[in-house]
């Protein structure tokens, strides 16, 4: 049984990435491709963290705060991720070698909603608790998930919508992908909302893998073929900032409302000059803290709630500086 919340010196190796040194806090380390190192010595509870990746701030935010947890609490962390959010079969080989190092707990953040369930069954006959982040998997496996409620989010930015074009018009989606939970959601969600609460009209839904030039050629394909479009929403960073650099380019913004998801430096830009006319945050630091903290607790045979919802908030220029909105964007 692990001593809850002794004082416990982090035991770290040398990440190997630059990004991973940038963005390294006490709490634990990452290698480059999955090459996490098992821990120095079995004084306190190792949790292994596989993330979506790197590419974007939304990860440095939830490892600052799964660090923060494991400094906080006693445990040991790696935090991994593929190179880019396209990468399945990379992520589930650093899935694999997280489980060799032999951890007491495991956080997951699915690409492929069902491609890593064969490991997550061996893991959990291992005795290995799975925490899923972010993005479910489609199995009752993990003790529990921590992430923001996607659908309800997406849902609020087709409400703002809504409310800012006057609930007609034709709108189009630049969603991140088709193939996690966070990326289905988010499209159903807003999808859902703009078909039961308007008259308008989706003419286009088109899938980025969380790529920028994706994101800017999809958008700049959607505004050509549709002259008349008013609305657009991205369910993510990534898509959020190909989406804006596209209207830039063709210089659509006058009559077009444009709502982002996530944070970030060229959303929270974007909003303060006028080319976004709001987003949805989620809290990633919150997600990452929550996640080690549920891991600690499935160590220990504490029960844990099946779903922690972390929370979001919709900002634009009139509220960027609200304290819980503020605590909340990344840049």
């Amino acid at each position: 049984m692990r001593i809850k919340n002794r004082i416990v010196g982090t035991v770290g190796a040398l990440a190997l990435s630059t990004f991973a040194l940038a963005a390294c806090g006490g709490g634990g380390d990452a290698a480059e491709g999955g090459e996490s190192a098992a821990p120095a010595d079995g004084s306190e509870p190792y949790i292994a963290i596989i993330s979506k990746g790197f590419s974007q701030q939304f990860w440095v935010s939830v490892r600052e705060g799964a660090e923060a947890a494991a400094d906080e609490l006693g445990a040991r962390i790696t935090f991994d991720g593929p190179d880019t959010e396209s990468d399945v079969e990379q992520q589930i080989q650093q899935l694999q070698t997280a489980m060799n190092g032999n951890p007491d707990g495991i956080g997951f953040a699915a690409l492929d909603s069902e491609a890593s369930i064969p490991l997550i069954e061996q893991a959990d006959a291992d005795g290995i608790p799975i925490i899923a982040f972010d993005s479910g998997v489609e199995s009752d496996i993990p003790v529990t998930t921590v992430a923001t409620d996607n659908y309800a989010a997406a849902a609020e930015a087709a409400k703002q919508l809504v409310e800012l074009t006057g609930g007609t018009g034709k709108v189009a989606v630049v969603a991140h992908d088709q193939t996690s939970l966070t990326g289905t959601q988010r499209r159903d969600g807003f999808v859902d909302y703009i078909e039961q609460n308007s008259d308008m009209e989706i003419v286009d839904i088109q899938y980025t893998n969380s790529d920028v030039l994706k994101a800017t050629n999809v958008t700049n394909a959607f505004l050509q073929a549709n002259p008349d479009l008013v609305g657009i929403f991205a369910t993510n960073e990534a898509s959020a900032i190909g989406m804006i650099t596209a209207i830039d380019e063709l210089g659509r913004k006058d009559g077009l409302t444009v709502i982002g998801f996530d944070s970030g430096k060229g959303q929270i830009d974007a909003i303060k000059d006028g080319r976004m006319d709001g987003a949805i945050t989620q809290d990633p630091y919150n997600i990452g803290y929550r996640t080690v903290e549920a891991a600690l607790a499935a160590i220990d045979g504490d029960s844990v709630e099946k779903v922690i919802d972390t929370g979001f908030y919709f900002y634009d220029s009139t509220n960027l500086e609200q304290e819980e909105i503020a605590r909340s964007l990344y840049e």
